[in-house]
C-alpha cells in the first residue's frame, strides 16, 4: 500500500511525541505524523482514525482529522488565501496548509489573476514529488455539475464567477442558487465595460438564452437604459466645460469617442440624439454646446 497526498486513509495511533502530535502507521508504510493542530476529539493510542493526508510546512506526509474543501477527482471552489508573484496563489482548503495554484495555471496577464478574497474553481492534482497542487477547473471539468439555465433568465441580472478570462471575452459559471451548481456562460468583449479577472465575482445581465442552455451575458445595462446613462455621461461632460461645449460632434471618428467617453460611436450618437431631442444641446459643425438651436438664435 502507498499513501498519497489528497487520499484518506483509515490508520493506527502508533505513540504521541511532544510536543509534536502523534505518529499514525501501517503495515509496510513509513509512519506519519498528526500535529496536535489536526487532531478533532480525542485519540487514544492503539485506537484506528479516519484521516486525509496532506504535506505540511516542512513538505513531510501528514495526516488530520479535519474535513478538508477538496476531495479527489472533484471540482473544489476555494477561496484565494495569498498570492506570490512568482508561484501562484494559495488556496484555504480548509486545512492548516494552503494548497497552491501554480503560475502555469493562471491568465499570461498578471492583471488578470485572481485577488485575495476571490473564489476559483480547481481540481487537486499532484506534482512530481507527490505534493498536492490545484489545477484550474476548465470547461471538461465543471459540465457533469452545470443545468441547462431556464429561459425565464433572459433580461435578469444574475451572478457569476469568471473560470476563464480570455481577450475574446469571459467564460464563467452563473450562480445557479436554488436550482443547483451553476450555468455555463459567456461574456463577450463587446459587452464588458473593463477586464474581469479569474475568480472575480460579477452581477451581470443575461442577453440570451441558447438552445444548448448556455446564456450569452453582458455588462451593459438594456439599450435604452444605457442611452439614459450615455446621454447623462455626455451631459456631465458639457457642464463641466467652462464654455459648456465640447469638440465631439457626429463628425468625430469613433476611436476618439472610445476614448474619450469610453462608447461606440454608435451609442454616443444615440445619446447625443437623445440629448438634441430633449432640446438640452445642439450642434454647430463639429461642436457639440449647452442649449437648443432655438435658444442660441434667441440669443443672437
Amino acid at each position: 500500500m502507498k499513501l498519497q497526498a489528497g487520499t484518506y486513509a483509515s490508520m493506527i495511533v502508533a505513540r504521541e511525541v511532544r510536543p509534536h502530535g502523534f505518529f499514525l502507521t501501517l503495515p509496510n508504510v513509513p509512519d506519519v505524523l498528526m500535529h496536535y493542530s489536526e487532531v478533532v476529539g480525542e485519540v487514544k493510542i492503539g485506537e484506528r482514525v479516519d484521516v486525509f493526508l496532506f504535506h505540511d510546512s516542512e513538505d513531510r506526509l501528514a495526516a488530520t482529522m479535519r474535513e478538508p474543501d477538496i476531495e479527489s477527482g472533484k471540482v473544489s471552489r476555494l477561496q484565494v488565501a495569498d498570492i506570490h508573484p512568482r508561484f501562484g496563489c494559495f488556496l484555504d482548503m480548509g486545512l492548516s496548509r494552503h494548497l497552491l495554484l501554480p503560475v502555469r495555471e493562471l491568465p499570461e496577464m498578471k492583471e488578470l489573476w485572481p485577488q485575495v478574497g476571490d473564489y476559483v474553481y480547481i481540481l487537486p492534482t499532484h506534482d512530481k514529488q507527490g505534493r498536492l497542487l490545484a489545477k484550474a477547473a476548465g470547461e471538461d471539468d465543471l459540465s457533469a455539475l452545470m443545468f441547462e439555465a431556464p429561459q425565464s433568465w433572459k433580461n435578469q441580472f444574475v451572478q457569476a464567477t469568471v473560470y476563464k478570462p480570455l481577450q475574446m471575452g469571459d467564460f464563467v459559471v452563473v450562480d445557479g442558487g436554488v436550482l443547483g451548481f451553476g450555468a455555463f456562460g459567456f461574456l463577450h468583449e463587446s459587452e464588458r465595460t473593463r477586464l474581469l479577472r479569474m475568480g472575480e465575482e460579477v452581477e451581470l445581465r443575461v442577453t440570451y438564452v441558447r438552445e444548448d442552455g448556455r446564456v450569452n451575458l453582458s455588462m451593459r445595462a438594456r439599450k435604452q437604459e444605457r442611452q439614459s446613462e450615455d446621454a447623462e455621461k455626455l451631459l456631465a461632460a458639457l457642464q463641466e466645460r467652462p464654455n459648456g461645449a465640447m469638440p465631439y460632434s457626429d463628425e468625430t471618428p469613433a476611436d476618439i469617442i472610445q476614448k474619450r467617453f469610453g462608447m461606440s460611436k454608435s451609442a454616443f450618437k444615440r445619446a447625443l440624439g437623445k440629448l438634441m431631442k430633449d432640446g438640452l444641446v445642439s450642434q454647430e459643425g463639429s461642436w457639440t454646446k449647452l442649449g437648443s438651436d432655438d435658444q442660441a438664435e434667441q440669443e443672437e
